[in-house]
């Protein structure tokens, strides 16, 4: 089934729409929608080459679907990339945007790379809050 037809089909009616308010955007919750935009062009069901970059407790996983493989052959479609965590942000935006540089959707880089660094993001560690300094009167008082 051609990737327009397939659009035509789940445009109106999906189970990963996602509807706010009646003059907002329509998001979408399908995987491989790097930017969560119900539309053709983000589409992760309706395209063959599509980008999911996820989290797992290892890292962050970038999948790609190989086009030319046959549709009943789910695991052998699929291009697996992993990120370890604890690697710098720019070397898990490098390769994000990979995919990108070889010629496989070159309009979802920018989105690919935001996805991945925000997810670095999330993973790192927060630092403790310092503890407050005492000020006027208190810390008159607790020096005395």
């Amino acid at each position: 089934m051609s990737a327009d037809l397939t659009w035509l089909l789940i445009r109106k009616n999906s189970s990963f729409i996602v509807k706010g308010h009646a003059e907002g955007p329509i998001f979408s919750k399908e995987p491989g929608n790097l930017v969560n935009l119900h539309s053709y062009k983000y589409s992760g069901i309706a395209n063959a080459k599509t980008i999911h970059v996820e989290e797992t407790p290892a890292g962050i996983q970038i999948v790609s679907r190989k086009p030319s493989t046959s549709t009943h052959s789910v695991k052998a479609a699929r291009h697996i990339t992993s990120i370890r965590r604890g690697s710098g942000s720019r070397r898990a935006a490098g390769i994000a945007a990979k995919n990108a540089r070889a010629g496989y959707r070159p309009d979802l880089r920018k989105a690919a790379i935001a996805r991945v660094c925000a997810l670095q993001a999330s993973q790192k560690e927060k630092k403790p809050l310092p503890e407050r300094k005492l000020r006027g009167k208190k810390a008159l008082a607790a020096s005395e």
